[in-house]
């Protein structure tokens, strides 16, 4: 999502907050490899979707002063198809979803000149954000689309 403002608490305490840029729900699956994070980092900071001086989405993070705040996020993967309570079988269990969102703030970090924050892993964190826009995309590495 592109922000104004976003931050993420941790018992009561702010462990990560950005100005202006992007809030990345990062859903991490079984199937997911270091080369989808790869891919994603890549897509991520190279979207044109950050307004250019004529007010068109014609710019991405790296061509801003935008920042990304990492939120890891599992129920992204929550299948809702049969019943009423969702299952979260295709979410990566922490032993591989751990280390590849680690690559992921690794290499995001990498590239964003102009910072990274995050949440912390598996954590009950409280988010808070102010949309800009809207703008709210979801991107799959594994359709890259």
């Amino acid at each position: 999502q592109r922000v104004v403002e976003a931050s993420v608490e941790v018992d009561g305490a702010t462990v990560g907050a950005i100005n202006s840029g992007l809030l990345v729900f990062l859903g991490i699956e079984d199937a997911d490899t270091g080369e989808d994070v790869q891919w994603l980092v890549k897509k991520i900071t190279a979207l044109r979707i950050f307004n250019d001086e004529h007010g068109v989405m014609n710019l991405s993070l790296l061509d801003t002063e935008a920042q990304i705040l990492v939120v890891s996020q599992f129920t992204l993967h929550a299948s809702t198809r049969k019943g009423n309570r969702p299952s979260y079988i295709k979410a990566a269990r922490p032993e591989v979803a751990i280390p590849l969102y680690e690559d992921f703030l690794r290499s995001s970090r990498q590239i964003s000149p102009y910072g990274v924050e995050a949440g912390i892993f598996g954590a009950d964190m409280k988010v808070s954000l102010l949309n800009d826009g809207p703008v709210t995309l979801i991107i799959d590495s594994k359709d890259k689309k």
